[in-house]
């Protein structure tokens, strides 16, 4: 509802828009029995100004490349952004904010990519937004240098973020800060919400820090503190910050959460339940708000949304300068676009069919990868990305592409340092901005530094790649430490994650194929360390199976007698132990089953082909846990797995200490099919 409100100018306009915001957050929470209103009370101030003077963005256009964007770390105060997304015009109704948390509602409890326009990115674990800007900001300084032209800033914009207490608190923020000061993100600006609570009482109890020295250790330019709550001071701060090219900015912003409750502003009792009745009716009086729940009054609502025209003005004014910038640079314009929506350029995968052929001297996998990923970059020119400083390890270098940094911002070798987490979630971020196809790389074993910012990729649907290698107890004598056991079923248990572990240099091709062309959704790539055999497809099935997640490597008959499973380098054990089943007159198939996900999305019809019903014998060989491997190995089956930790000795030794072999694959197999 829109009430009438004439005579309300200048700063008493904006008091009324600011509270307008405070209390459609109050009231949506309120109707919700459920959510956060004390952070959108508090940081409702410095949120308006950055929407109403500085934010350059179209309503009517969420997906305007040159938008700025606006990333809401402090996903618990999802309200603020509802708030704004409906006051400036998006496609979110009044009743999409009375429905907020609500089964099928386009207003869930913290953002979420996809669920409205504008939601730029899904948050709520705290940090991962703030690292996520980094890599919008990246982006923004990749595309800007690699395609804008004098006279034609094609790419030119800023990242805001809004970050909280919590979000500074956590590891990956500090992570990401590090990373972005030491590459000068001039148009990232990141607002503090300094407000000192927590859901367990004031941050002192455990973040005491100076956060303002801190980031200006990092090479952040940092502005305050300054009044949060007071519109023109953050007016001020923020033009400072925009001014400062050669640093990331961080305003630290005093505010009061739950500000104009007069029982609950300053305390955790804001934070992260619902003000109640009573309060909220304290809260309406000590801020004059004189109408009833979801009433939006006339002159805040004609106000807010002067951004539909100012939005659709800038991006007109954008659009004429991008065709003057197609007629004067035609291939800039076109390779641009083409990144834009993600097409892969005509011919990127020419010349991956014979990259391995002839190849007779094993290989791992790791190497392979390497291989395969320079053959496609020179063709896939917005492919970029690199390693937790493993790139020598990982095989992830870019040759002759140059390094990201200050003095070469067009350079597509990522240097992410020692920093998995920030890795993760600045890769999700540069996904996010779009633009690019960004790509990571570490040890398995790290992916469990890196866990949260995959699930999210995941729940966004997000094109990244991870390349994990060095992926089982063959890496050796680096011992358990190093040595991933459960990281693989980790990974296969992330829903919209295809994990892939091919097991020579041809399906290490097909596995880049399958990353590379996929869309909705972020792919892992397990790589081996040790040399592997590559296989002669003359004389065994094409890799190109890999793209269906499995397939039938090798039959010694028309009709098997034992299916043996394999994935990655223990597939060379299942082969080997099919052959020496067929000198023993006993009928193996071999099938390989580098990704379970991509199986299991095939027609019932092939998936019966590679593993029919009637086939009951079966042993599954993984070089890790076990777990999961019965739903293709059956209760009749076997599963050759590892539900230990590793060892520090020579690969060959600890796989024949832990009866991952050959021989053992055998005589397991004859005492299934009855021959012993």
């Amino acid at each position: 509802m829109v009430s009438s409100d004439a005579g309300a100018t200048g700063n008493s306009l904006d008091e009324l828009c600011i509270n307008t915001i405070r209390f459609l957050s109050i009231d949506a929470v309120e109707k919700a029995k459920s959510g956060h209103p004390g952070t959108p009370m508090g940081a409702a101030a410095m949120a308006y100004v950055l929407w109403d003077r500085f934010l350059k963005h179209n309503p009517l256009d969420s997906k305007w490349p040159d938008r700025d964007r606006f990333v809401l770390s402090a996903g618990h105060a999802s309200m603020l952004l509802y708030s704004l997304l409906y006051l400036t015009g998006y496609d979110l109704s009044l009743d999409d904010l009375k429905s907020f948390r609500t089964w099928g509602s386009k207003t869930p409890g913290h953002p979420e990519y996809h669920a409205a326009p504008g939601i730029e990115t899904t948050t709520g674990p705290l940090g991962q937004g703030f690292a996520n800007a980094v890599g919008m900001a990246i982006a923004e300084r990749w595309l800007a240098e690699t395609y804008n032209r004098p006279g034609f800033e094609i790419n030119n914009h800023f990242t805001y973020t809004i970050v909280s207490d919590g979000d500074l608190e956590e590891g990956v923020s500090s992570e990401a800060a590090s990373l972005a000061g030491t590459l000068k993100l001039g148009k990232l600006v990141a607002l503090y919400d300094d407000n000192n609570i927590s859901i367990e009482g004031n941050t002192s109890i455990a973040f005491n820090e100076d956060v303002a020295e801190r980031f200006r250790g990092y090479g952040w330019h940092v502005i305050g503190p300054i009044d949060g709550m007071n519109p023109a001071s953050v007016d001020a701060a923020i033009r400072v910050g925009q001014a400062e090219t050669a640093r990331p900015t961080l305003i630290v912003c005093k505010t009061t959460i739950g500000y104009g409750s007069p029982g609950k502003a300053g305390t955790g009792a804001a934070h992260g339940e619902p003000l109640g009745a009573e309060e909220i009716a304290l809260a309406r009086k000590t801020l004059g708000w004189n109408y009833e729940p979801f009433v939006v009054p006339e002159d805040a609502l004609k106000h807010t949304r002067q951004a539909l025209e100012r939005g659709k003005q800038l991006q007109q004014k954008w659009q004429e300068k991008f065709e003057a910038y197609r007629k004067a640079f035609p291939e800039e314009a076109r390779r641009l676009e083409e990144s834009l929506k993600g097409n892969l350029p005509e011919g990127w995968d020419s010349g991956l069919a014979d990259l391995f052929k002839g190849q007779e001297k094993p290989m791992a996998t790791r190497e392979a990868s390497g291989k395969v990923l320079n053959a496609v970059a020179g063709k896939i020119y917005y492919l970029i990305g690199g390693s937790a400083d493993l790139a020598p390890s990982t095989k992830t270098n870019l040759k002759d592409q140059g390094d990201f940094s200050p003095s070469n911002y067009k350079g597509r070798n990522m240097h992410f340092g020692v920093r998995e987490h920030a890795m993760g979630s600045v890769s999700s971020g540069m996904a996010l901005h779009g633009g690019l196809i960004p790509y990571t790389g570490t040890f398995l074993i790290f992916y469990d530094y890196m866990r949260p910012p995959v699930r999210l990729a995941a729940m966004m649907g997000l094109r990244v790649i991870y390349v994990y290698t060095h992926d089982s107890i063959g890496l050796g004598q680096d011992g358990p430490t190093h040595q991933p056991i459960e990281q693989i079923v980790g990974l296969r248990a992330v829903p919209n994650l295809v994990t892939l572990r091919p097991a020579d240099a041809n399906e290490t091709t097909e596995a880049w194929k399958v990353a590379l062309q996929r869309r909705n959704g972020p792919t892992a790539l397990i790589l081996s360390r040790q040399n592997l055999p590559v296989l002669d497809r003359t004389k065994f099935a094409p890799a190109s199976g890999v793209s269906r997640g499995g397939y039938v490597l090798w039959d010694a008959a028309a009709k098997p007698d034992v299916i043996l499973i394999g994935t990655g380098s223990e597939l060379h054990i299942a082969l080997e132990a099919g052959k020496r089943l067929a000198e023993k007159k006993v009928n193996a198939r071999v099938v390989s089953l580098a990704s379970w996900e991509l199986f299991d999305a095939q027609p019932v019809e092939y998936r019966n082909s590679v593993l029919p019903p009637g086939i009951n014998k079966r042993i599954s060989v993984e070089a890790a846990s076990p777990l999961g491997w019965e739903r293709y190995v059956g209760t009749e089956g076997l599963i050759m797995g590892i539900s230990h930790f590793g060892a520090s000795a020579p690969g060959e030794v600890i796989y024949e200490k832990f009866g991952l072999t050959p021989d053992r694959m055998v005589s397991e197999a004859l005492r299934l099919v009855g021959t012993v």
